[in-house]
């Protein structure tokens, strides 16, 4: 994936993603001992920075596919990304989620025009789910984070937020399936001036970190973390880029995501879900190495649900 690809893909979603603010907090930038740009992803439609890939992955398409739909399995925001982006598009988009899946999101997908599909929360009743409706209604089936069109959908944010702050030293993203680390790492590349990529990721779910370590894709035999979105694991489209492009993925215990959470809702006024507060708690484990640097932090989305906070 080269530098025209970005550029392309950024001027082929402007017409269906926002351009959202970047935001800084004077008091946390004291408390962190660096100077921090948040790029705030939860004002993106659908509130979070999904609907980047999935608007792009669909524009790719070609007419026939786009008349048989696409069809994807999540339980978060992809599946309202997918949703929304197809319904801007005029296309179907089927939506594989499992019963277990809270059922404000399954609202927001049928609001958003997805057909929903129900299966056991299983990956594989998911992946068995999928196939069925590729084979029925020859859907074309997007992943939610190892697609290259996905990949660099996600990094359009980044490239954002280093046309505005073309000096920022390091940026930093959660990682969880690897999409949005992935493409902020391309966009760090090619429109970055001597700026690196950091992953934040919890203890609970290190499967990125030890991936990194190992040198093949790990798994997590438990996801007992509050970042719901981080849960998922990386694909072959993008660790490769991950293992040449990112510098280093910290983990972060569930406390200090918590901490860092609240802090953004005080003070930057903003709703942030917990994968979110992971890249700010990042910031924190490495106070030493980031001192006084310039640090763009993805805040990835804002789909919180408001009566199981953590604070």
């Amino acid at each position: 994936m080269d530098k025209q690809e970005l550029i392309d893909c950024h001027e082929r979603i402007k017409p269906f993603i926002h351009n959202t603010p970047v935001l800084i907090s004077r008091l946390i930038d004291e408390m962190a001992g660096a100077h921090l740009f948040f790029k705030c992803e939860n004002f993106q439609r659908m509130g979070a920075f999904k609907m980047r890939g999935a608007a792009n992955a669909i524009m790719q398409l070609t007419d026939e596919q786009k008349r048989n739909g696409v069809v994807t399995h999540s339980s978060g925001n992809f599946a309202q990304a997918l949703s929304l982006s197809a319904q801007s598009l005029g296309v179907k988009a089927y939506i594989v989620m499992p019963s277990s899946a809270p059922q404000v999101k399954k609202e927001a997908v049928k609001g958003y025009g997805g057909i929903l599909i129900e299966c056991e929360s299983t990956l594989a009743a998911r992946e068995h789910e999928s196939e069925r409706i590729v084979n029925k209604h020859g859907a074309t089936f997007i992943h939610p984070s190892n697609n290259d069109h996905v990949i660099l959908g996600q990094g359009t944010a980044c490239k954002e937020l280093l046309e505005l702050h073309p000096d920022i030293d390091y940026v930093i993203a959660p990682v969880g399936g690897g999409g949005l680390v992935a493409g902020s790492a391309l966009s760090v590349l090619y429109f970055g001036n001597h700026c690196k990529t950091i992953g934040g990721e919890p203890f609970e779910v290190d499967d990125a970190y030890r991936s990194l370590q190992s040198g093949k894709i790990e798994t997590n035999t438990t996801t007992n973390t509050i970042a719901d979105g981080l849960k998922t694991q990386l694909g072959d489209r993008n660790f490769p880029i991950i293992q040449k492009h990112v510098e280093e993925i910290i983990r972060v215990t569930e406390e200090e995501i918590v901490l860092s959470m609240r802090l953004i809702w005080e003070r930057l006024k903003i709703v942030c879900e917990p994968s979110s507060a992971v890249a700010l708690a990042t910031v924190f484990k490495r106070r030493e190495k980031l001192s006084n640097k310039k640090v763009g932090i993805i805040i990835s989305g804002g789909n919180v649900d408001l009566g199981r906070l953590p604070f």
